[in-house]
């Protein structure tokens, strides 16, 4: 992915909302959000080119996603593997903590810039893998953005779409206050209102086309006219763009819902998709 905004609230019934998007070039071969066939307990999209993922899930209640490093002086590795191999290989590890130790010690120094996320409904990691600096770290609560630098670097989109995160928690719990106070039926406060509807505000955010403004832009190496094109939460483009946006849940039992929304070329609409993966196997 290119761009996440995610809310971290250990203890709580919803531990983790996470939403991001990835943005690749349109002729790069993927595969929409599914179950793994070859790997049973796991979904999520699938780059067929390299074989890895940018966002999945594991039956049990394990997410694991993953951003570029863009940095002009980061070269990558000679036979570095692929950055999206990353997210298969922390969903099908036995000791999660273990293995991100082992990352964090050296090993990433073989891929090329990364930032990986790996929660569970206790835990948060977040792997940092830039020029000159390896760091593992867990992830303190509170709402939080990553983009293609470290975590919550203030690029024009991450701030965008991290208020606007902030701004949906923010009226949910105003809301939820609210209808305690009024003592409504349990029945009333269970319907679904246009503050408490998940994703809704942020979706609007992540989605947004709109380009920063040039005095605003961080500088990447990559030439003024890509960096304003990059710098819209939702890119559009005819040969590159934004390809999905994703979006999940993960709760306390460990249940898990992801939907991914679809697109091509223009930013073309091409399909929607959601699964649940439950914590545990159901009849």
């Amino acid at each position: 992915m290119c761009l996440i905004t995610f809310a971290w609230q250990p203890g709580t019934p919803v531990p983790l909302q996470l939403m991001g998007n990835r943005d690749e070039f349109h002729a790069r071969p993927t595969a929409p959000l599914a179950h793994w066939q070859d790997s049973p307990g796991l979904v999520g999209g699938r780059d067929l080119e390299a074989g890895g993922s940018w966002l999945a899930a594991k039956r049990g209640g394990v997410v694991a996603a993953l951003t570029n490093v863009r940095d002009p002086q980061l070269q990558v590795p000679p036979g570095a593997p692929s950055r999206g191999e990353l997210v298969a290989d922390a969903l099908q590890c036995d000791d999660i903590e273990a293995w991100l130790m082992t990352l964090g010690r050296g090993e990433a120094w073989r891929y090329a810039g990364f930032n990986l996320l790996v929660a569970t409904p206790q835990r948060l990691w977040h792997l940092h893998r830039g020029l000159d600096r390896l760091t593992l770290n867990e992830v303190a609560p509170g709402v939080h953005g990553l983009s293609n630098a470290d975590l919550n670097s203030p690029w024009p989109k991450l701030v965008q779409v991290r208020s606007a995160l902030e701004q949906s928690l923010l009226q949910e719990r105003l809301l939820k206050e609210r209808m305690l106070q009024e003592r409504f039926s349990q029945e009333r406060t269970s319907q679904k209102s246009p503050l408490l509807a998940w994703p809704s505000a942020v979706q609007r955010a992540m989605q947004n086309s709109q380009e920063a403004a040039v005095e605003a832009l961080p500088d990447t190496g990559v030439g003024l006219e890509l960096e304003r094109q990059l710098s819209a939460a939702f890119i559009v483009g005819e040969r590159y763009g934004t390809r999905a946006t994703s979006w999940l849940t993960l709760d306390a039992q460990g249940n898990i819902e992801i939907t991914e929304q679809r697109f091509g070329p223009m930013g073309r609409f091409e399909g929607e998709t959601t699964l649940a993966l439950p914590s545990e196997l159901t009849d």
